[in-house]
């Protein structure tokens, strides 16, 4: 089985569960998983796991994002993108200034309210669904973050966005709102996602290029091992404490020894791994690996500060 993430640039008029279907005929393995949706007009990074790095598919799903949106003024409609139907028109009267007023209006912390068309479920129905009834249900207003938006060119009724968010964050709702502040409506005209955490664009490869790599022989050069997407410390256990290791028991912090140090992958733009929990948890944490040089999972301090406990496995008996 292959274990690692690929980073994949999805392209428009994939939905991001073809690039799985499409991964699964190249690769020849079932157990594949994506960290995100990217809507089918939407390209860009996606990150796929394979194997054992589906563990990480919600901490992957859980990272912030960066997006570049263009977003057109003085148009509602009813998915709040083009591909939609226009609900109403407007004249766009506001000037580059206000509009970027506007825009950094929205930093921090706010509360969106999901699109109808999404795929979220409301009563065990997908919201897309009830919308092609021609339907509208109430949705709960859910907490976002934008750490940035940024106007990156503007040529009113457009303007091109650079925005890097939290997880759950609809871009093309962002675009809805900007232009309900505005007074004239708004919707986004393209998406394209720069990075999804570590991942960027400029290292992600498109489905031919993985295919060809794959016929080469040579999937290892662009697919990265579980443990390096992690930039903590490396342990190793001594060989009486491998099978406590292998188990997922606490492990004496006795029975464990420095490892050689590792590095990331190059990565563009990367200055860190996967990220745990909350950005307040200081616990200490460690990736641990058995006497025999296999990767076992991610540990943390016990409360008395004399063992290591697992916080996810990664380990497979005879993998």
């Amino acid at each position: 089985m292959i274990n690692g993430v690929i980073n994949v640039y999805k392209e428009k008029g994939y939905t991001s569960f073809d690039v799985v279907a499409k991964l699964r005929g190249i690769l020849h393995q079932k157990k594949i998983g994506h960290t995100g949706t990217l809507d089918p007009d939407a390209e860009g990074v996606l990150p796929v796991c394979l194997g054992k790095a589906t563990r990480l598919v919600d901490m992957l799903t859980s990272e912030t994002k960066t997006y570049e949106a263009v977003l057109l003024l003085g148009v509602d409609t009813d998915t709040q993108d083009v591909s939609g139907s226009v609900l109403s028109s407007h004249p766009v009267t506001c000037t580059q200034e206000e509009l970027g007023d506007c825009l950094r209006s929205f930093a921090g912390d706010q509360l969106q309210i999901p699109p109808m068309y999404s795929a979220l479920k409301v009563h065990g129905r997908r919201l897309y669904e009830i919308a092609r009834e021609g339907k509208t249900v109430e949705r709960e207003a859910r907490p976002v973050h934008f750490y940035e938006i940024k106007m990156l060119s503007c040529q009113l009724p457009k303007a091109v966005i650079r925005v890097t968010c939290s997880r759950g964050t609809y871009i093309r709702t962002l675009c809805h709102d900007i232009g309900e502040r505005l007074g004239c409506g708004g919707c986004m005209e393209a998406l394209t996602r720069t990075r999804v955490g570590m991942f960027c664009m400029e290292d992600a490869l498109h489905l031919d290029e993985i295919r060809q790599k794959t016929e080469d022989g040579r999937l290892g050069d662009i697919l990265i091992p579980v443990d390096q997407l992690f930039a903590i410390p490396s342990l190793e256990t001594l060989p009486q404490a491998d099978s406590a290791a292998h188990n997922g028991n606490r492990i004496s912090a006795s029975c464990c020894r420095e490892k050689k140090a590792e590095h990331l992958p190059e990565i563009s733009g990367s200055s860190a791994g996967i990220s745990f929990g909350s950005s307040g948890d200081t616990t200490e944490k460690v990736k641990i690996f058995d006497s025999e040089g296999a990767f076992v999972g991610i540990f943390e301090r016990d409360d008395a500060g004399s063992a290591w406990k697992p916080v996810r496995m990664f380990y497979d008996p005879g993998v």
